[in-house]
């Protein structure tokens, strides 16, 4: 028997096509997203304008830096002259008889005596905040080169004897002894205070420069 038109049975809801769910998780990212980039650009805002900062001021770090800027900070230098007597004997005929190679040098030098300031230490240099007093502890003085003047220096006479032969090292023996002799001088002087004075005349108007209202100054 053949079903009628208006026997026939319409289809259940859930037979029918589901409609997708994409686009509704789509809107809602959308909205998150916006929602975050709202707050993230607020947060952003307020803090760039805000007009609250701290400020930290260390100025014994910074007249420590401007010290050791100074590395080596040369204070003084010393002119001096020595007379180089030098004599090369030689031995001829089993040591009976001997021959001589002698130099005499006059010699012109210079030594320049200073403070080494990149051996300063974090604790050798401060300044008090309120009361602006700074402190610098320094290394002794020493001399940082001794070396002859060219200009100056010459071999007044040079006399080889007749059975001796030329030592070709003399001269140059001669130049070692005379700054050897140059520097020992030196030492034996009062160079080392005289150092020191200038150097803290100096170091003084380098810390009254930065603030300072007053530099105590000791040595090590």
């Amino acid at each position: 028997m053949s079903a009628n038109a208006d026997d026939v049975i319409p289809s259940s809801p859930s037979s029918r096509r589901a409609m997708p769910l994409w686009p509704m998780l789509l809107v809602g990212l959308v909205c998150l997203i916006g929602t975050a980039a709202y707050f993230a650009s607020n947060y952003l805002f307020h803090a760039t304008t805000s007009t609250s900062s701290v400020v930290s001021v260390r100025p014994s770090a910074t007249l420590l830096v401007a010290v050791r800027d100074l590395a080596r900070l040369e204070t003084t230098e010393l002119h001096m002259e020595k007379v180089i007597d030098l004599t090369d004997t030689q031995s001829r005929f089993f040591g009976l008889v001997q021959g001589t190679d002698a130099i005499l040098l006059v010699a012109s030098g210079n030594v320049s005596i200073g403070v080494d300031l990149s051996k300063l230490r974090e604790d050798d240099v401060s300044m008090d905040a309120k009361t602006k007093v700074a402190t610098l502890r320094l290394p002794e003085p020493e001399i940082f080169s001794v070396h002859l003047d060219e200009k100056k220096t010459y071999v007044y006479r040079r006399t080889t004897s007749l059975i001796a032969e030329p030592n070709p090292q003399l001269e140059t023996q001669a130049r070692q002894q005379a700054i050897a002799s140059i520097e020992k001088a030196a030492r034996e002087t009062d160079i080392t205070d005289r150092a020191k004075r200038q150097a803290e005349r100096q170091l003084r108007t380098l810390a009254t420069g930065l603030g300072a209202s007053s530099v105590n100054v000791t040595w090590r």
